[in-house]
């Protein structure tokens, strides 16, 4: 495996793509400073997953895009793949080329691909992971990478070797095994917490459920006799709406029937006022036409007029002889010509004149004809306005009249209603008061009943409470003594156990006197110290003397009877038995006494029994009875549960089985508890039956009292049902009445308001007639308009002959303008004048010609407008016509359209009254349909299907199993209802939840049982896995160590030959967390501390141990910047060798400045950078050769 080519786009100095392809030995990559060399090393780091800034030398992550330069723009993202060859497998990949691809955006985003598959950052790295190059990135060293090493602490240096050896994912493996087991302690408290508090719960939870399951019963029977009752009540009410719906079918019919002819009435109205808008900018468009042709026919008029006169002047001209005349004649006609013209300038400016005044008065008279038009054009609408508005005045009037008419009835009807209401509320009131006195008279009567019944039932409980608990103490009286009776009978059984005692007791030897313990007394708390001080003689039988123990041996032994203690009875007073008389005994301290006091012996043994328990003293703990024998060697100590001490010797332990003095105590002990016990059980025999008798009179007058309660509370419930039937009439009625009165005051109030708006409207309405027709009688006279129009046209007609008498009278000012000079120029120039007047008359003629062709085309146009004029003045009277004929539709209409509204609201009113009751109706209907379904639960179609008064009663739930369903009588349910109600009620209160609590509570227990043992299992598998890892991590560790140990005094010896260097472990004793350091010592120093180094020294020191861990666990490949830029010659030469020796695993990509350094690449490539600042590379691909012999 080795790394193939990378191309980058958009990093860092890197604007364009750029592609570098690897060779598998080394390849040097060399520059000057600042070209980029070092963003080579940043990219590979970068597309492999390293996420610090700072190891990127950058500030932020988005520095590492390209960030533009002066002569090109900053780039959105950069992008890097590295394309890694797999051919080896090394990668647990099945591809034998890999290309991972790192791209990064502007807002921070970054995407991953393998092999142009999108995927995450943790793939990148578990893929690289499995082929030794971790998180860390050991196998780039950038610059500084040196130094760090040197100031890394031994936890970091040792994981270095942990990511090299690829422990780092046995170790998260670790961590996150550690993760779970801590969060998963936490679960298992609160588990266990869990599961004894729910186990707590439910017990009590069970009773509260089989309460809730008896309640549950009854509910649904109460349930059951309720939706019944409220279906009846539902299906009545619906079959009264449905007659009354149906009778309203008629009046709703009538009155849609009434609202269609309204609706089409007001749309023909609406349809009449549109046409009538619509068709008034067609009649002042016919209109204005009209007047526009009639000024333009006068314009042509005088056009044509100006024409003839014009021809006419030309024809006279062109008649006048053309001849040569002598100078004089000239003269004379020059001075003529010259008082004609100042005769025609007069004339000029005086008709001049005569045409301003014409142009003033044609203006004058437009203007009033155009004023006189918009007057009368807005008096037409503002009568149409007045018009409708009156109308619309009518149209309120009427409606408001029909209003008060209705109102009126209203009123009435709610008047009467409301006295109806009052009168059935008195008679309900009154009814409902002698109900109540009767009530009370059986509250008096049961006073005396209620003290009885409360003390009759607090005298039960009593009595109840006491059989209960003589019922627990004879319970726990015959517990006890059957107990205590079976415990004797087990210590009675233990003392007859077989043994050799027993047969010699069983053979009845002469001077045999029974058994030791038998006939020793011990007191109480005593029994286990005594019978171990005894030792084997607490088991013993007493014998009168050595002559029968001798012959009891002999019986054991012949008869293999097993083994027995025999003990030669003595008493006190007798001598020689071997012990220290008691007044010789040391006195003892506080807390201690002889254990020859705590027993009572017969006087026949009390010196045999002195012997053995010799200055035996009894002591309260192992503690006191140690300091008892170091104080008093002489004295041996018994502790309460046995123990036996001595100055040289300790006996005892755990506790075995008892002995027989302490068996024969036991049952002595029984005997005497079981006596005590049976005497208990009999009093409370005899206490319990007492009990029962009181508890039963007790019940019996309880019954009694019942029975009387519930005769007088029948009563009291038919009284109170009364009282409440009574006291729902008073109130309904009085809410009716109220209801009513309100309604009654409302419509008054109604009524005076529409009163009010009524009068006002009629005075509007009076006020607007009379307004109309005065304004009807001053509307303006078309005749002014007509007139106004003729004067205009007059005008302009004058106006058009003072024109035409300016412009002839020009015409002939001009034709006599300058004649003089002429006429006096002509003399001296006759014969050109000749040739003049010729041409003059030429001109004359055309100018004529024109005149003419002016004239006719005028009398043209005035035939064709005369003709448009006929027919626009047709046009405007028929939009007159058709415009008189729909103001009398829409007249005719608007009448039809009051009538049917009268006729609606007559309609609407009487249909209101019968809305209201079935409002009512429709009201108490939803009320009991959202009673079903909110209360109850049940919508109406469902519980009409399955509780209607046509659906038989299912038998109760008590009943026999054959019996049949009987038919619905509402009477039936009512009693029903009530009686289960007041089974409910005596329940008390109930958990309606505790059935579904504690089975929900009882299935958590069991899920939290099954979790908690599933927790403990894995809890036992993640501690497995966390030793499982230990273990592997320890062993790889361990290995991973040695080798590099030894590869780096290997290499350092190389480096800083004669010198001497090695790894140190911190703690060897915990391979797990030990930590390593680094030991160094050049040749010729005796320093180790690094500190005190060279800076050179330091530098191949690091590199020392960098290419110890990189032979120790290749990778595939190393990235090394700069790394012997500190170096001489020598020391470069030898690291160079230590490259050749890596390059035989592992591929080198190195960033050099070093010329021996490049000589040892097998590819170049150089790093240049323009004064653009955008880096570009060169590639040459180097034959290395080796040196002959």
């Amino acid at each position: 495996m080795y790394l193939k080519k990378m191309t980058v786009r958009g990093f860092k100095s890197f604007a364009s793509a750029t592609t570098l392809r690897f060779e598998p030995g080394i390849t040097c990559v060399v520059g000057p400073n600042g070209s980029g060399k070092s963003n080579v090393v940043d990219a590979l780091s970068w597309v492999m997953g390293e996420q610090g800034a700072k190891s990127l030398r950058g500030g932020k992550m988005e520095d590492v895009i390209f960030a533009g330069t002066s002569t090109r723009q900053e780039l959105g993202r950069a992008e890097v793949s590295l394309t890694i060859d797999n051919t080896d497998g090394a990668l647990p990949i099945d591809y034998t080329e890999v290309t991972i691809k790192r791209t990064m955006f502007r807002n921070g985003g970054s995407e991953y691909a393998i092999n142009g598959d999108t995927c995450r950052l943790l793939d990148i790295q578990d893929l690289l992971s499995d082929s030794g190059i971790g998180r860390e990135m050991h196998v780039i060293v950038g610059q500084g990478q040196l130094d760090t090493v040197l100031h890394a602490g031994p936890e970091e240096r040792r994981g270095l070797i942990e990511e090299a050896a690829g422990i780092l994912k046995h170790r998260k493996r670790k961590e996150k095994a550690i993760r779970k087991l801590n969060a998963m302690q936490g679960n298992l408290d609160r588990v266990t917490d869990l599961t004894s508090e729910l186990r707590r719960q439910l017990k009590p939870l069970g009773r509260q459920a089989e309460l809730a399951r008896k309640a549950a019963v009854i509910q649904a029977d109460l349930r059951d006799a309720r939706l019944r009752l409220l279906a009846d009540d539902i299906v009545t009410l619906t079959d009264q709406l449905a007659e009354e719906e149906a009778d309203e079918k008629e009046v709703q019919a009538k009155r849609q029937a009434t609202e269609t002819s309204l609706k089409r009435a007001q749309e023909r109205e609406a349809e009449l006022e549109e046409r009538s808008t619509a068709a008034a900018p067609a009649l002042a468009a016919a209109t204005e036409t009209y007047h526009a042709l009639s000024r333009l026919t006068e314009r042509l008029d005088a056009v044509r007029g100006l024409a003839d006169e014009r021809r006419r002047n030309l024809a006279t001209d062109a008649e006048e002889p053309v001849h040569r005349r002598d100078p004089e004649e000239l003269e004379m006609e020059a001075e003529e010509t010259a008082a004609q013209e100042e005769e025609l300038a007069e004339r000029l400016e005086e008709a001049r004149e005569k045409l301003e005044a014409a142009v003033t008065e044609r203006g004058t008279a437009e203007d009033s004809l155009h004023r006189e038009e918009k007057r009368l054009e807005a008096a037409n609408r503002a009568s149409a306005e007045r018009r409708e508005g009156i109308v619309r005045l009518g149209t309120r009037v009427e409606s408001l009249r029909s209003r008060l008419a209705s109102a009126d009835e209203e009123i009435a009807r709610s008047g009467k209603a409301a006295q109806e209401a009052a009168r059935r509320s008195e008679q309900a009131q009154a009814e409902y008061e002698a109900a109540a006195e009767e009530s009370t008279g059986l509250d008096e009567g049961d006073a005396e009943m209620d003290t009885a019944q409360e003390e009759a039932a607090a005298g039960l409980a009593e009595a109840e409470e006491r059989l209960n608990r003589l019922r627990d103490e004879e319970r726990g009286a015959e517990n006890e003594r059957s107990a205590l009776a079976a415990r004797k009978e087990a210590l009675e059984l233990g003392l007859a156990s077989k043994d050799g005692a027993d047969t010699l007791l069983g053979a009845e030897l002469p001077g045999t006197l029974g058994s030791l313990p038998a006939m020793v007394q011990v007191e109480g708390g005593h029994e286990t110290a005594v019978a171990s001080a005894f030792g084997q003689a607490a088991g013993a039988v007493a014998v009168s003397d050595p002559e029968v123990a001798v012959a009891a041996l002999d019986l054991l032994r012949s008869e293999e009877a097993g083994r027995a203690g025999v003990v030669v009875a003595r008493s006190a007073t007798e001598a020689g038995l071997g012990g220290v008389p008691r007044q010789e005994w040391p006195s003892l301290p506080e807390g201690a006494s002889w254990a020859l006091d705590a027993i009572v012996v017969p006087e026949h043994l009390a010196g045999t029994v002195a012997a053995l328990l010799d200055r035996t003293a009894l002591v309260d703990s192992a503690a006191r009875a140690r300091d008892l024998v170091g104080k008093l060697p002489q004295v041996r100590a018994v502790t309460p549960e046995g123990d036996v001490f001595t100055p040289v010797m300790a006996h005892g332990g755990s506790a075995g089985a008892p002995s027989l003095l302490e068996v024969r105590s036991a049952v002595e002990e029984a005997a005497e508890a079981l006596e005590t016990a049976t005497e208990t059980a009999r009093a409370t025999g005899e206490a319990l039956a007492a009990a029962q008798a009181e508890r039963r009179a007790c019940a019996e007058q309880v019954e009694e009292l019942a029975a009387r309660r519930k005769q007088s509370e029948r009563k009291r419930n038919e009284i109170a049902q009364k009282l409440g039937k009574l006291g729902g009439q008073a109130r309904s009625a009085e809410a009716e009445a109220e209801r009513y009165e309100k309604a009654a005051e409302k419509a008054r109030t109604a009524r005076e308001e529409d009163a009010a708006k009524l009068e006002r409207l009629e005075e509007e309405y009076t006020e607007a007639e009379e307004m109309a027709s005065s304004i009807e009688e001053e509307a303006p006279d078309p005749e002014v308009r007509d007139e106004l129009a003729a004067q205009a046209s007059r005008a302009r007609a004058a106006e058009m002959e003072r024109r035409l008498t300016v412009r002839t009278a020009e015409e002939r000012l001009r034709s006599v303008s300058g004649r003089a000079d002429a006429l006096l120029a002509q003399a001296a120039e006759e014969r050109s004048a000749v040739e003049r007047a010729a041409e003059r008359r030429r001109v004359r003629a055309a100018q004529a010609t024109v005149a003419e062709a002016v004239a006719q085309s005028a009398g043209l146009a005035l035939e064709r407008i005369g003709r448009s004029r006929t027919a626009a003045d047709t046009e405007r009277a028929a939009a007159e016509t058709a415009k008189e004929e729909r103001d009398a539709e829409l007249r005719t209409v608007r009448s039809r359209v009051r009538e049917l509204s009268v006729e609606l609201e007559k309609l609407t009113s009487s249909a209101h009254s019968g809305e209201v009751a079935r409002a009512e109706r429709r009201m108490r209907l939803e009320q009991m349909e959202t009673k079903a379904v909110e209360e109850l639960g049940v919508d109406v179609p469902t519980l009409v299907r399955e509780y209607g008064p046509k659906v038989p009663v299912p038998p109760p739930a008590d009943a026999e199993e054959d019996a049949a369903p009987v038919p619905y009588v509402r009477q039936v349910q009512e009693k029903r209802y009530k009686a289960a109600e007041r089974k409910l009620n005596q329940l008390g209160k109930i958990n309606p939840l505790a059935l579904e609590e504690f089975a929900a509570l009882e299935e958590r227990h069991a899920f939290l049982n099954a979790q908690l043992e599933d927790l403990k299992k894995t809890r036992s598998d993640l501690m497995d896995i966390v030793a499982e890892v230990d273990s592997r991590v320890q062993e790889v560790f361990s290995s991973a160590f040695l080798d590099v140990e030894r590869e780096f005094a290997e290499i350092f010896g190389r480096l800083f030959p004669g010198g001497e260097g090695k790894l140190v472990l911190t703690d060897p004793d915990d391979m797990l967390t030990t930590g390593i350091e680094v030991e160094a010592r050049p040749p010729g120093k005796k320093v180790k501390r690094l500190s005190l180094l060279s800076g050179g020294e330091r530098s191949l020191t690091a590199v020392a141990f960098l290419a110890a861990i990189f032979k120790a666990r290749p990778s595939p490949f190393y990235v090394m910047d700069e790394v012997e830029a500190a170096l001489d010659d020598t020391n470069l030469q030898r690291l160079l060798v230590i490259f050749e020796e890596l390059r035989a695993a592992s591929q080198l990509i190195v960033i050099t400045h070093q010329k021996r350094t490049m000589e040892a690449a097998d590819a170049l490539y150089g790093v240049t950078m323009k004064g653009d600042g955008i880096s570009q590379v060169i590639s040459q691909k180097l034959e290395r050769t080796t040196p002959g012999p």
